[in-house]
């Protein structure tokens, strides 16, 4: 059961962590080239539909499977450095997270506030992308780095 449950750990962190990285590599710079219009309304139009079904749970799987990992450990247990890169890899995970409903969260909620506002696509453009680039290049790296960790804690 051990295993499996560190199997599940690394799958789903990991598929969280290239969710991160696609969106930082290829979704925002392909937008940052589009007009404000097709910028603002795309990017609505993703807030409204990822977090959905599977994005929301790879998200939860992703701290549920290191936690229960921690908790149903292998007979005998794990070695110090086998749990302390588990923890650090979930810790990570949780800290993505947190920069996500901390920060993300909040300019999504804005940008789907501003249709109705009637506010200029420019001006809703200026207050979202920069800030919101900044924020997810944090948590794209504590995906991706407590990704490489929870790996590192299956086989050391």
């Amino acid at each position: 059961m051990s295993t499996l449950l560190l199997a599940l750990a690394v799958v789903s962190t990991g598929l969280y962590a290239g969710m991160m990285l696609i969106f930082l590599t290829g979704i925002m710079p392909a937008l940052a080239r589009v007009n404000d219009e097709q910028f603002v309304t795309t990017m609505r139009r993703i807030n409204e539909d990822v977090p959905r079904g599977v994005f929301v749970t790879t998200m939860f799987a992703s701290v549920l499977f290191p936690v229960a990992a921690l908790f149903v450990g292998p007979e005998g247990g794990r070695t110090a450095t086998q749990l302390w890169l588990l923890i650090g890899g979930l810790a990570l995970t949780v800290l993505n997270h947190t920069f996500t409903a901390g920060g993300n969260i909040p300019l999504n909620n804005a940008l789907a506030a501003s249709e109705t506002a009637g506010t200029p696509d420019a001006e809703v453009r200026a207050a979202f992308e920069s800030r919101w680039n900044r924020l997810h290049v944090f948590r794209t790296l504590f995906a991706v780095t407590g990704f490489a960790l929870v790996v590192a804690s299956a086989l050391v």
